[in-house]
């Protein structure tokens, strides 16, 4: 039987685009690049296997070269919202039957973006991966000891990333010897990042002091689970935001709602009016964000966080590390290129949140077929929890776990059947509807396809 190759076509040569392209070519998918930017062109030719258009992704004839009537996926990620809007509505001029997904950022997009999925461009998916960083700078908030949060299951379940302490009950300790230990409250261990290496543990995987532990709780058990690691959670009172661009604005709107005392330091002074404009409570200052004696001045050490949010990755790494010269606790801190996030936790920046790495996460699964739930990147891309439904086909239903040959690099971290939130144990079974949450580092994800039939495949 002839396998059909599954063809994608990206405008936008941008870090989402190349990041985008990456991944999708190494899961050997037909990808085609359109960027004017003859240079972007040029990294992804010289680095990756897809094939390259050279021109405006708005130009019919481009899009026509391209292949877009034969292509089952088209991705508008370039930074200009109007171009992303422009091709998805040429697209759906000449090929209507493409699935469209665009990044659309700016918030005045907001209130149309049912009627731009409803009416022409008629584009199934808009992402906008800053209000996906909002959210998760928000959850970060939430639980202060994490450097990583993210939900499942409608929230009910969460995945947290926390770096160990020496003084954790669990440091030395090897999984197998967390039922005895802690019985039903032991969390499952998804994964331990050590030397900027990605562990899936097994039962005799010791953990240690220093290593970033991945776990599923549930949202309901979240705070106990977290006392197991020696962490507590700590209600956020005021909040300090550097940089009062988009990322910062929808910040501090959704604090004013939480009642958290804000203040946000914006460089630009037409972006500081515009923004006491649009805020209730929020104090907007004006000056650079970097500056140590405006942050004495304004006492930045007595803030519970700061949120470094500005468009310049060496602004935010600096401005991080001055605050937490300061005393500030907890400083979440934005980042966009790659390359940095291996060097990070060495200078003891731990809370990161990247726009890029959401975008892809969102853009992943939204292309996933319709069996994934979602499809969620971690530490670089490097490993990634996929939520699925067990299919009644699949090799993991309808027989205990410890008769399952999972890949290696991929472990079940969860079942949700109904109402009930299962930790796995070896004599667990997977029933088909069940949703399982797994996690792999990304060379286990095509054994993972082939085993759960559930193929993590792109239409």
């Amino acid at each position: 039987m002839r396998i059909k190759i599954v063809k994608i076509i990206i405008v936008g040569a941008g870090e989402v685009g190349y990041n985008i392209a990456n991944r999708l070519s190494s899961e050997s998918k037909r990808v085609t690049v359109i960027d004017k930017d003859k240079s972007a062109i040029q990294r992804l030719a010289e680095n990756l296997d897809v094939q390259t258009v050279t021109a405006s992704g708005s130009n019919p004839k481009a899009l026509i070269e391209a292949g877009i009537k034969d292509a089952e996926i088209f991705l508008a990620v370039t930074d200009s919202d109007e171009i992303n809007l422009l091709t998805c509505l040429m697209v759906n001029l000449i090929s209507p039957t493409t699935k469209k997904l665009a990044r659309v950022r700016n918030s005045d997009f907001d209130p149309y973006h049912e009627r731009l999925k409803k009416e022409n461009p008629h584009i199934d998916t808009i992402i906008n991966p800053e209000i996906e960083v909002v959210n998760t700078i928000r959850k970060l908030m939430e639980v202060p000891g994490a450097v990583d949060v993210g939900d499942f299951v409608d929230g009910r379940v969460k995945y947290v990333g926390i770096r160990l302490d020496s003084y954790s009950p669990m440091a030395g300790m090897k999984l197998i010897d967390f039922s005895s230990k802690f019985g039903e409250d032991r969390p499952l261990i998804a994964a331990v990042i050590r030397s900027n290496e990605v562990i899936v543990p097994r039962g005799n995987t010791q953990i240690q002091a220093g290593d970033l532990i991945y776990f599923i709780s549930e949202t309901k058990k979240l705070k106990k689970t977290l006392n197991l690691f020696g962490k507590k959670i700590q209600p956020v009172r005021n909040a300090l935001i550097i940089g009062g661009g988009r990322i910062g604005e929808r910040l501090a709107k959704m604090l004013e709602l939480d009642s958290i005392k804000t203040k946000i330091i914006e460089s630009d002074i037409n972006r500081c009016h515009y923004l006491s404009e649009k805020m209730n409570k929020t104090v907007i200052l004006h000056g650079d964000g970097s500056d140590q004696k405006l942050f004495r001045e304004e006492n930045v050490g007595n803030s519970d966080v700061v949120v470094s949010a500005t468009n310049d990755d060496e602004t935010n790494i600096l401005v991080s590390l001055l605050a937490k010269n300061l005393g500030v606790q907890t400083t979440i801190t934005r980042i966009e290129k790659s390359n940095y996030f291996p060097l990070l936790s060495t200078i003891g920046i731990e809370k990161v949140v990247s726009p890029r790495l959401s975008a892809i996460s969102s853009i992943l699964q939204e292309v996933r077929k319709g069996k994934v739930l979602s499809d969620i990147s971690i530490f670089g891309e490097r490993g990634e929890f996929i939520e699925a439904v067990a299919l009644e086909s699949s090799g993991i239903t309808d027989k205990p776990l410890k008769r399952i040959s999972f890949p290696k690099g991929a472990i079940l971290a969860c079942i949700i059947r109904e109402t009930n939130i299962i930790i796995p144990k070896g004599d667990s079974v997977i029933k088909p509807g069940d949703s399982v949450i797994i996690f792999a580092v990304k060379a286990a994800v095509k054994k993972l396809e082939k085993l759960l039939t559930v193929k993590l495949d792109f239409f």
